[in-house]
């Protein structure tokens, strides 16, 4: 993943969870869509952020006050998530790659939820989130990052990663493997500008701290 003034916005659509609320956001305009789920639509008024799209259950916000010009899509079914409903929709637009804001603070089952979420989908979306606090993503076998010396890095199993091999990072890995419930890899540093990431068998999540607490991608 390459860094580009912090977000990536190659044919990419903008999602909105309602989470903490994001401090910074990117250039909208840089982005094909915008898609929230309905309640992150409180905090986007605020922002003065028009979506295209909202979907959800329509539990937190009034359907009948929105925009006309806003598409409202529906998605009464409780047996999945608001996030994992947005991804679904996402796909039917034919979009392939989503940077998502709002999907951690707040309530954590929320943020572990939308993590089984993007696990599910991650053969068929690129997904990457941002936060306050770091950007995170599901990484392929052969990852390069670029732009991030002096970032802390941290590898998370899930639930385990195998015969990983580590460039650029502090604490090297060489074909070494990691497990959620026994050995993760977190608080690496990165010591090059650019790492790269290979495992062989298993998912990893790769967490890129941001530079300087807490400001959002400085």
């Amino acid at each position: 993943m390459k860094k580009s003034n912090g977000f990536q916005v190659n044919n990419k659509v903008l999602l909105f969870l309602n989470g903490e609320v994001p401090e910074i956001i990117p250039n909208t305009k840089d982005y094909e869509m915008i898609f929230c789920t309905d309640g992150a639509l409180n905090y986007l008024e605020k922002l003065n952020i028009k979506p295209n799209i909202i979907s959800g259950d329509f539990d937190s916000v009034n359907a009948n006050k929105i925009s006309d010009d806003i598409e409202i899509i529906a998605t009464p079914n409780q047996e999945d998530t608001d996030f994992a409903k947005a991804l679904d929709i996402i796909i039917d637009k034919g979009f392939k790659n989503v940077d998502v804001f709002g999907a951690s603070g707040k309530q954590q089952d929320h943020f572990l939820g939308n993590l089984n979420a993007a696990y599910r989908f991650k053969e068929k979306l690129e997904i990457v989130f941002y936060d306050n606090y770091s950007t995170y993503f599901f990484a392929k076998n052969n990852t390069l990052l670029e732009g991030y010396f002096g970032r802390t890095i941290s590898l998370l199993p899930f639930p385990d990663c195998k015969k990983i091999t580590t460039i650029g990072l502090e604490f090297a890995l060489n074909e070494e493997d990691l497990n959620l419930l026994s050995r993760i890899g977190t608080r690496n540093r990165a010591i090059d500008d650019k790492i790269e990431i290979k495992f062989k068998e298993g998912n990893l999540i790769i967490f890129i701290m941001n530079q300087e607490y807490p400001i959002l991608l400085a």
